[in-house]
């Protein structure tokens, strides 16, 4: 299953940007701006799932999903602003 994975990669755009770990003898080129990139994505989705109705996804149609994640956005946004 390993091997189907690593095949799909190239096919489909993806870079593993996972860092090896200190103490490892494998040592390579490890891309630190798709790490930080990935990071700040990762931890935007899991600031959009604090809002109940983006977690449970209760929207039906599209466009009021998607405008219920606009809306989350906004207010992440104005939050961020307003604390600095």
């Amino acid at each position: 299953m390993t091997a189907k994975r690593t095949e799909r990669r190239p096919v489909r755009g993806i870079t593993p940007v996972i860092p090896r770990r200190e103490n490892s003898k494998q040592r390579g080129l490890f891309p630190k701006r798709l790490y930080k990139l990935r990071a700040r994505i990762e931890q935007t989705i899991g600031k959009l799932k604090r809002f109940k109705r983006v977690a449970m996804r209760c929207e039906k149609t599209d466009i009021s999903c998607s405008a219920i994640i606009s809306f989350a956005c906004a207010l992440m946004l104005v939050k961020t602003v307003h604390t600095a």
